[in-house]
């Protein structure tokens, strides 16, 4: 098989691992990767993970990566608060929420994390659409905040809360206190959900 049969096969996806390779052609000469690799013709993501190098130039296509080498996971936290605009700070690395063990990963698209959660705790997310039509899985605004407190019980103040500098107009506008407190009733804490009575009071809502 040469390179342009490869392309014109996993270009679509963008993005794809060893174990799909072999589902579509068992007897594929896994050298090619490492030969493909040191053309700059792909870029490894992590470990069985790979990408075409050329998708390095469209739009959000390393956020779309996020989804695609850690499942089950959607972007969260940092990255998704400050999608939003509801945190002042500009974010690099690309944090994300999954059910398995908490990872890391770097490669030439960006850094990723990935923060660990129970499975029960896998909600609140939905999918946006790039420019090219792919779909990246974000948490919706109400549940990247819950992740963010869920992960980090030292904010328990109000001041605690106020450190996290959420915009407040986004507060007031767009945020949906009654969805946030549903989320909290459904991880079954008492303290995640005092916390976040305490953050509701922070911010006026």
């Amino acid at each position: 098989m040469n390179y342009l049969e490869f392309h014109r096969q996993w270009r679509p996806l963008g993005c794809f691992n060893v174990q799909q390779i072999y589902s579509w052609c068992p007897d594929f000469n896994r050298h090619n990767l490492r030969v493909w690799e040191q053309k700059g013709y792909i870029t490894k993501l992590r470990k069985e993970y790979y990408a075409f190098s050329e998708c390095k130039t469209i739009p959000d296509f390393n956020r779309y990566i996020a989804n695609r080498i850690y499942r089950p996971s959607y972007i969260s936290l940092h990255t998704a608060l400050s999608y939003y605009g509801m945190i002042p700070e500009a974010v690099v690395q690309i944090t994300s929420v999954t059910s398995l063990k908490t990872s890391s990963f770097k490669n030439d698209f960006g850094e990723y994390s990935y923060n660990s959660v129970k499975p029960g705790l896998m909600f609140g997310y939905e999918p946006k659409t790039m420019t090219d039509g792919r779909a990246i899985l974000f948490a919706t605004p109400e549940k990247a905040l819950l992740d963010l407190l869920y992960l980090n019980p030292f904010y328990k103040t109000e001041n605690d809360m106020a450190d996290l500098r959420l915009d407040e107009d986004f507060m007031c506008e767009d945020f949906n206190g009654e969805i946030f407190k549903e989320y909290a009733e459904r991880t079954g804490s008492k303290a995640l959900n005092s916390r976040i009575k305490t953050l509701l009071t922070a911010y006026g809502l």
